[in-house]
């Protein structure tokens, strides 16, 4: 990695140039640019997320640390590619009056004709949509689950300010349990009367699967709490009996269904670079979190 002190732009730029040509790949081989917006004590753990998942999707990483917005502007970066990376890398640290202008920084560092995606590790902007930075992309990624205090709250104000593009990883750790779930209503084609969803007391991902159970099943989903880790049990409620899901120790669930025996799944709870990945794979609009987001606000909305 190069250092670079009070830098800007363009000499971020001339060295991703240079850095690519001692690398002896004078061409880009990038997808897309991905922006990481973090406090200094975060950026190194996003990073390296960001550094996994580019394995997948090489891409132009641009961390960015908002410093102290006070005083005179400064830019410092690092500055490299290869170690590990799939594509080039810069974590810039702004200072100053910049702080309040980041996006005139980043914008002139994005891939040309390429997709971009942010994403807020810890604490997001109330409306990722309207921020200036997120307003740079077209996919705009944050984790309710992270933020140090109010998770649900953090959840709930994403879901109201839920824009095309937005997502959250609190709903992407939904995707094996909304795979499963589905299935298991494809092998038992019965109508679902009731379903109860158990978690952790404070677990967004617990909140999004009721709305999207409601939403799905236009059934009365019920929040039952346990000691975890994370969603331990979902069941739905039908004639012939319960359609069951239970996790104890967050990697072996058993699957119990009606006149079957019980089989166990694998359903391991995943960790943020898998995460990433995941929703670096899309970069259109999820009208399905978007019907869940709007059905999660209705339903917090009734209480």
């Amino acid at each position: 990695m190069i250092e670079l002190t009070d830098t800007n732009s363009a000499k971020i730029a001339a060295e991703f140039v240079r850095s690519r040509t001692r690398a002896g790949s004078p061409a880009m081989g990038m997808v897309m640019t991905l922006i990481i917006v973090a406090p200094e004590e975060d950026a190194a753990e996003a990073m390296l997320a960001a550094k996994r998942a580019s394995r997948e999707h090489p891409s132009r990483v641009l961390g960015v640390i908002l410093g102290d917005a006070r005083g005179s502007a400064h830019v410092n970066a690092q500055v490299g590619s290869g170690d590990g990376w799939g594509g080039e890398t810069a974590l810039i640290r702004l200072k100053g009056e910049v702080v309040k202008h980041a996006e005139s920084v980043v914008l002139p560092l994005l891939l040309p004709d390429s997709p971009v995606a942010i994403w807020w590790p810890t604490t997001s902007p109330p409306d990722p949509a309207t921020d200036p930075l997120g307003a740079l992309a077209q996919r705009r990624i944050t984790d309710s689950a992270a933020v140090s205090r109010g998770k649900s709250t953090a959840m709930l104000n994403q879901c109201r300010s839920y824009a095309p593009g937005n997502t959250d990883l609190s709903w992407t750790r939904l995707t094996p349990w909304r795979a499963l779930l589905a299935a298991s209503l494809d092998q038992h084609p019965l109508k679902v009367t009731g379903a109860t969803v158990t978690a952790e007391r404070v677990s967004p991902s617990a909140d999004l699967l009721v709305a999207w159970l409601a939403d799905r099943l236009k059934v009365t989903v019920k929040r039952a709490n346990s000691e975890g880790p994370g969603i331990t049990e979902v069941s739905m409620q039908t004639k012939q009996g319960p359609i069951r899901i239970a996790r104890a120790d967050g990697r072996l669930a058993t699957f119990t269904s009606p006149h079957r025996p019980d089989r166990p799944v694998a359903l391991k709870r995943r960790e943020v670079p898998a995460l990433l990945a995941e929703e670096l794979r899309r970069l259109d609009e999820d009208d399905v979190y978007a019907a869940t987001a709007a059905r999660l606000v209705k339903l917090q909305g009734s209480k």
